[in-house]
This record gives structure tokens, sequence and C-alpha cells, in this order.
């Protein structure tokens, strides 16, 4: 660290991977801060739901690019290994098709080409062009979503300009896999990766085809827990660093002065002063509910409703009084996977033939239900709330389609018979409970126009002394990017005070599914 530390007052909030990792890093620089989160656990979206003795995750369930996530605890001087205990997944993930054929991705490269060969005949020689290509493109961006974009003249760096022969941000994902799989099913197998982003692979630039070879060249993960124990962890780090977690504590709204956040009014009235603001809450929500629209310019309301929002999810989230011995992560295709993809995007009904996820935990992690029994959890990708479907009336008769689904395509015998503990959360409950804006679960899309410098600027450029973090601001939606975006809003704050958060190292290929810095 160069300067010294004034102690002066962060607040940051939500408690959400974005809020948490800032202010893990502020705090380790000896900033006095204090994280305020409506809710009563940490996590936001990255939390827990527990239910009568079982516990879900209540958004992410894949852990990818932990390199990421071991950068932000290395950067307080921890081991991500003293706090969080990581086991690999592999197989990644069934990928089961309307047919019956099922592929079981891998890291094991040899498994991959003779399962390739076996399903897709000729098609090996593609997976080992994409493992080649892909690794000096990853090399390149993931160089680039490090730095912030503050401004159009950003684009001008020299690691930007090297990186954009390798954007690709002017093809779809699905046209640019194209040139390494003409086989459509072994392809969605390599762009299904978009809906982490809630996108469309033939909407989706064709930049975030990196999604699909991080996974293969670092490896899936799951810690034991669940992916909610990353946010404990980091909680713990704050409160370690001085830090402190004021829980089921909402924020009525950020207190600005001319341009310059001057603090946070809380629901019980309380005025809390801070020498700056991290905003952590659902951005869009937050321009609607938490700042006032005359403190706005380029993100006012009445401009947001121009922009494009992800798609939702629609939710079950199962206890169940046995064990099945299906993979830990299971992803069913539609039978027609790109009509159902259109109807995701534009719809104003949920699809008929969906395409959706089974996540089985319990499988190899014995912490989330009671002993010979299993937490599930089950997404649907769905229109996000701009479709106006009344999940009131849709919900429950969309439950008793996926279940039916549930009981054949994935296996899960008389389902029905075992539920014991169940919670659905729809579209409207994403907006209502979890304050979603338009219950749009992966916030604003990634189109090209929605990225880097035209992306809510992490200094948030309508306020000042105001920093952004998650999914809403640079460098996008994804537990790896959002931690990133804590990182570099709390590089940006303490930069304002003379303090130098070191920048992560350059990212090396040579990283590999135990991890590295």
């Amino acid at each position: 660290m160069t300067g010294s530390s004034p102690r002066k007052r962060i607040a940051v909030v939500g408690a959400g991977p974005g809020g948490l990792t800032a202010a893990m890093l502020l705090a380790k620089h000896g900033y006095q801060v204090t994280v305020y989160e409506r809710k009563a656990n940490v996590g936001g979206r990255n939390g827990a739901l527990r239910l009568d003795g079982f516990t879900f995750d209540i958004g992410p369930t894949f852990l990818l690019m932990n390199s990421f996530l071991r950068q932000a605890f290395h950067m307080t001087g921890r081991r991500l290994e003293d706090y969080l205990q990581l086991k690999p997944i592999d197989p990644f993930y069934r990928l089961s098709y309307a047919d019956g054929r099922e592929f079981f991705p891998t890291h094991d490269r040899a498994a991959m080409r003779e399962q390739i060969e076996r399903l897709f005949p000729g098609q090996s020689p593609g997976y080992e062009r994409f493992m080649s290509d892909e690794a000096t493109k990853a090399a390149r961006l993931n160089d680039v979503i490090r730095l912030p974009y503050g401004s159009l003249a950003a684009i001008f760096r020299p690691q930007v300009l090297a990186a954009l022969p390798y954007l690709d941000a002017h093809r779809s994902l699905w046209g640019y896999l194209g040139r390494y799989f003409r086989h459509r099913d072994l392809r969605a197998a390599f762009t299904f990766q978009a809906k982490y982003l809630g996108m469309s692979p033939w909407r989706a630039p064709a930049t975030y085809s990196m999604l699909s070879f991080m996974e293969h060249h670092e490896g899936i993960f799951h810690p034991i827990g669940g992916l909610n124990a990353i946010s404990e962890a980091m909680a713990k780090v704050v409160r370690e660093e001085g830090g402190e977690l004021r829980l089921a504590t909402p924020v009525r709204r950020l207190r600005i002065e001319g341009r310059r956040a001057v603090g946070v009014e809380l629901e019980s009235g309380e005025f809390v002063p801070a020498d700056r603001v991290v905003l952590n809450a659902d951005f869009a929500h937050a321009m609607h509910h938490l700042v006032a629209p005359e403190h706005l310019s380029r993100w006012h309301p009445k401009r947001i409703k121009r922009k494009g929002f992800s798609c939702s999810t629609f939710m079950l989230y199962l206890g169940v009084d046995r064990t099945y011995d299906v993979p830990h992560h299971g992803i069913f295709f539609s039978g027609d996977y790109e009509k159902n993809v259109r109807e995701v995007a534009s719809a104003k009904s949920p699809s008929e033939d969906p395409s959706f996820y089974v996540h089985n935990p319990s499988r190899i992690d014995p912490t989330l239900a009671p002993a010979g029994q299993s937490a599930l959890y089950i997404l649907v990708p769905v229109p996000n709330n701009r479709s106006g479907i009344r999940w009131d009336e849709e919900g429950p008769r969309y439950r008793e389609k996926l279940l039916t689904l549930l009981e054949t395509r994935a296996q899960l015998t008389d389902l029905r018979k075992h539920i014991v503990v169940e919670r659905m959360l729809t579209p409207a409950d994403w907006a209502s409970e979890m304050c979603v804006h338009e219950g749009a679960t992966f916030n604003l899309a990634h189109n090209f126009g929605q990225m880097l410098c035209w992306r809510p600027h992490n200094e948030f450029e309508d306020i000042d002394d105001c920093y952004l973090v998650g999914g809403g601001t640079h460098p996008g939606s994804g537990l790896p990017t959002i931690y990133e975006s804590g990182r570099i809003s709390a590089m940006l704050l303490a930069a304002r005070d003379g303090i130098t958060i070191p920048p992560p190292p350059a990212y090396k290929l040579a990283e590999t599914r135990a991890g590295g810095i």
C-alpha cells in the first residue's frame, strides 16, 4: 500500500458478492467500512435459502474461473483454502438432448475427443481447434475485463487495442461457434453458457465464447455448503479486517447533496453519513428506488426503460426425503432449442417445451440436507416481467409441467411423492422479494452497446463519491466478473486518497483446475 489510510467512512449498500469483495479490500486498506444489507443473511442472489433443515443456493450454482475468487482472497493476504473447501466436479455436467442422447463434458481432453466422436462423428478436430484458438482469446480478454472503463477513451488503451481482434463483438456466439462445430447439438454444448448471462446464444456477442473455454480450462467446482458459503467466507474476512455488517437493515435511499453522495438513509429513519458510498443493490432497481430522479441524467429511469435486460428464471427449491443418483449439474435441452430460446427472449407466455436445469448437490455435499435426503434446485429460463405474464396464475400450472418433466426426462422417479419442503420463485417474486428490476435475474443485457464504457461505470458517472459493484456495472453478470467489479471499484475509490490497491497479475493460461493466482 502507498500513502496512509485516512480512515474514511465507506457505506456499502448490499452484501452481495460485489459489495463483499469491495468491503474486504477497502477494510484491508484501512477504511472504516459498514455494509448495510436488507436481508438477515449475506449474499443477495448468492445467498442461502434455508427451509426446515435443507439449504439451497438462491442463485448461482456454478463456480467457474475460480482463479478470480482466489485472487480476491489473496489480495487481503489470505488463502482461499483456509475459508472454503472446494470440490472439483468432473464430468462438469450432464447434457441431455430431447432424443435421449447424453453428453458429459469433462476436463479430460482425451475423454472429450472420444465422446465427441461417438456422439458427433468427425467433430473432435473442431474441439481441439476451439481449445487452441480460445486460449489466446481468453488470455487477452481476461486482462481487458480487469480494467475500468470510465470513458470512451479507455477503449484506446494498449491492452484493449491488442485485444480488439479477439472481441468478436460483431458476431453472434452461435454463429461464431459454427467455425468449430457443424452439429447443432454439439454447438449447443459450447454456447448454452450464454445463459449464465441471461442471454440467447443467437444474440450474445461471440466475445463470450471464453465462458465455455474457461470451464474446460480451469474446471468447475462446488464449495462445501453451497456457493452461498463464498458469501459467508467473504463476510468473515470483512469482520476480521474490522468492517461491520449491519444485517436486516434496509437502506431507504442515498442522500445526495449537489452531485455528491454523502451517506445513506435507513428505513428506520436513521441517517448515516459516509465519505463514499459503494452501491451493490440491483442497478436498475436502485435507480428507481434508492436515488431520487433529479440526481440522475444518463441513467434516469426514463432512459433505463430503453435499455435491454436479461431473461428471468422460474425456480423450484425442493427438499425431498430420498437421494437420487443423478449428476451434480444437469442441463436438459428442449426439442427445438432455438425456438425455446426465442420464446424466452420475447414471448408473452412461458415456453411449452422448455429447457431446464437440475442441481443435485446433495450427491457430494452432505451439509445441505438431512441424512438420506436431498436439496434439489431447478431453474427454467423464462421471459422477464416486461412480458406481462401473470405469474400468480401461470406459476402453479408451470410447476406441474416442470414436475412432470423432472419425473420423466430428468429421471427423478416419483418426485412428487417425496417432496417434504418446497419453495417456488417466479419472475414476479424476483422483483418483489429480491428487488430485481423487471425480474431480470441477470441484470442489464450484455449486448455490445451495454458493455465496457457503455455499461454503468464503476465510478458512477451520475453521482460523485458513488461506486457501483455487481452485475449491473462493468464487467457484468456472473460471479467471477462480479468479484472483479468489487475489486475495480475498490481500486478506483482508494486511488482518490493516494492509496494503491495493487492490480492482480496478468492472467496466465498455465493456471489449472487446482487454481493459482
